[in-house]
């Protein structure tokens, strides 16, 4: 469980970085949470995890202008399509779903004593390995 919190903590560094709330959100989940199976995150926090990857996933991409020469990341998934149709309101509650999760997440680790690191350097680089 400690590679979700680390997981769930490196998509809140990436809603407080730089750029649009929707790209942020975007990136955030992609490459932090969707990998995230339900079953493996404890019972309190199932539900809450479930509405949001049904918020970030509900739109079915439109595929009938899809540009030959965009490589398959930069093409539109559900994803991309669900955050694409959202208001700025919509985004934000997404955002803020994903830091209540950590939040809770904290609370439910084995670890939850053990601080973090204080270099986002070292803590991206920790995530990636």
């Amino acid at each position: 469980m400690s590679n979700h919190v680390t997981r769930f903590y490196a998509a809140v560094l990436v809603l407080a970085g730089h750029g649009h709330v929707k790209q942020r959100l975007v990136k955030a989940y992609e490459e932090n949470l969707a990998v995230i199976e339900d079953e493996d995150l404890p019972i309190a926090v199932k539900q809450s995890f479930a509405d949001l990857r049904h918020m970030m996933s509900r739109v079915d991409p439109v595929s009938g202008n899809v540009n030959p020469r965009q490589s398959i990341l930069q093409r539109e998934g559900p994803i991309r399509a669900s955050v694409r149709k959202m208001s700025a309101a919509e985004a934000d509650e997404c955002a803020y779903k994903m830091i209540d999760l950590y939040r809770d997440m904290m609370r439910y680790s084995d670890n939850a004593q053990e601080p973090l690191r204080q270099d986002r350097k070292s803590q991206l680089k920790a995530i990636k390995t």
